[in-house]
């Protein structure tokens, strides 16, 4: 089990946590971001970079494709033969973690707090379906855009540091 790490004032304002964060945001609100993800939420497969590049009818693939290594470069997406399957908070890849949309359609996410953050990323309300990580206990729960729903009451959300040697994304599940 890993240690817990617990870091004092001084020692967070150093990681800089806004900073990063107002840039991944500002990455993530790009035409090409934004593609990726609704196609993603449409699809809920590995999207194809050439549909990438037809859905944002840019005259060159070759912008698009440098847009995409670098939302890859940011660890936003992630890039595989041809193909983009992961799209935070979005796997193509089956995961613990399924986020139920309103009209039936479920799609898998990386982790606890993508499904959290599915709501108000989609503005509506989900279903989450998860196991308990320590005992294997199916949770179910409703999430709206204002945060978890009544019958939430009770579950908890551990957040733990991943290992340096673990990679990327889904592999780190």
């Amino acid at each position: 089990m890993a240690g817990l790490v617990i870091l004092t004032a001084d020692q967070l304002m150093t990681l800089d946590v806004e900073g990063r964060g107002r840039a991944r945001r500002s990455a993530r609100e790009t035409s090409t971001a934004t593609c990726v993800l609704q196609m993603f939420l449409d699809r809920g497969e590995p999207v194809p970079v050439r549909d990438i590049a037809a859905a944002l009818s840019r005259d060159f693939a070759d912008a698009v494709h440098d847009a995409l290594v670098e939302l890859d470069d940011q660890d936003l997406i992630r890039m595989s033969d041809g193909h983009v399957d992961l799209a935070y908070p979005f796997s193509a890849s089956p995961t613990p973690f399924v986020v139920r949309l309103r009209d039936g359609r479920e799609r898998y996410v990386c982790c606890a707090v993508d499904a959290l953050g599915a709501a108000p990323m989609v503005g509506e309300a989900v279903e989450i379906h998860a196991r308990c990580h320590h005992s294997g206990t199916p949770l179910q729960f409703a999430v709206t855009p204002e945060g978890p729903a009544a019958g939430s009451a009770g579950l908890m959300l551990w957040v733990g540091k991943r290992p340096e040697e673990r990679c990327r994304g889904i592999d780190a599940l």
